[in-house]
């Protein structure tokens, strides 16, 4: 993986994710502070309890991007975190579906994030996968009929127990056999980072190629990427992700699509930006 110095033109496009960030402010406030700490472009999980229109207009006065939002996933109180591979939830999940498509439409998204699900403690695994593997497929018919993209997210299961794809293998075996092209990979370093290149023992940066390599590996297949530190999910610099790296080698490697910054800041989201200043044009 190359060193950050090695990249010479290193210009992620990074969004907030504002259902994370700038929650000081109430969240339609939040489009305006996004554009004056310098990013080009937002994101936001479930804005469904907002008209569209005046999203829109906050965008459109920001000249701000939306660059990704979710399919509407339940409570996580309730142990929701996604309806697509839940037995007796197919109906639930198709109008979520429309719900989703029909808004981002409103709004000008072009990729909505679809999760899961957790296993029901007497559901079988098998069942839920193919049941999933059905609900997106279906999913993604009507998505291409929009010109949408869907992406298929893994979550860690130290934060979501029993979450139905929670691995990069699983995750690519599901949208493989989904078999549609507009169904992507969102790749989150922070949830891969506990999965997949979890150190114990320690908060120094480590093994950031296995995180470069897979998104080497599945650069076609990714749709989207995301990131905060591990293990807490905070900004870059309080935990075990060597950022520096990773960034150039996203740069590196030809990614075209946008970086989400999809963290809890450790005090206000102003003091967490630092990270950002690097990268924005001088």
């Amino acid at each position: 993986m190359p060193e950050p110095s090695q990249s010479k033109n290193l210009m992620p496009r990074f969004a907030a994710n504002i259902t994370f960030l700038f929650t000081e402010l109430p969240f339609l406030d939040r489009f305006e502070a996004a554009a004056r700490a310098g990013f080009r472009g937002v994101e936001f999980h479930y804005p469904f309890s907002f008209d569209p229109a005046d999203i829109r207009a906050r965008l459109e006065a920001h000249n701000l991007t939306p660059v990704l939002m979710n399919i509407r996933a339940g409570k996580p109180e309730r142990g929701e975190w996604g309806f697509a591979g839940i037995p007796g939830r197919k109906e639930t999940f198709r109008l979520c579906v429309i719900e989703a498509i029909d808004y981002a439409l409103e709004i000008g998204t072009r990729q909505i994030n679809c999760l899961a699900g957790v296993k029901p403690p007497n559901a079988d695994v098998r069942t839920c996968e193919r049941l999933l593997i059905d609900n997106v497929r279906r999913a993604a018919e009507e998505f291409e009929k929009a010109g949408l993209t869907l992406n298929l997210e893994a979550l860690n299961t130290r934060d979501v127990p029993g979450f139905l794809v929670s691995n990069t293998r699983d995750a690519m075996r599901i949208i493989n056999e989904i078999g549609a092209s507009n169904v992507m990979l969102q790749y989150d370093w922070y949830h891969m980072q506990i999965m997949e290149a979890w150190r114990e023992g320690t908060t120094e940066p480590t093994r950031a190629n296995v995180l470069a390599e897979t998104m080497r590996l599945l650069l076609p297949m990714i749709g989207h990427i995301q990131f905060a530190d591990a293990p807490g999910r905070h900004q870059p610099g309080s935990g075990q992700i060597d950022f520096p790296a990773l960034f150039a080698h996203v740069d590196a490697i030809g990614y075209q699509g946008w970086i989400g910054a999809e963290y809890h800041p450790q005090g206000t989201t102003a003091e967490s930006l630092g990270w950002l200043q690097a990268h924005l044009p001088q």
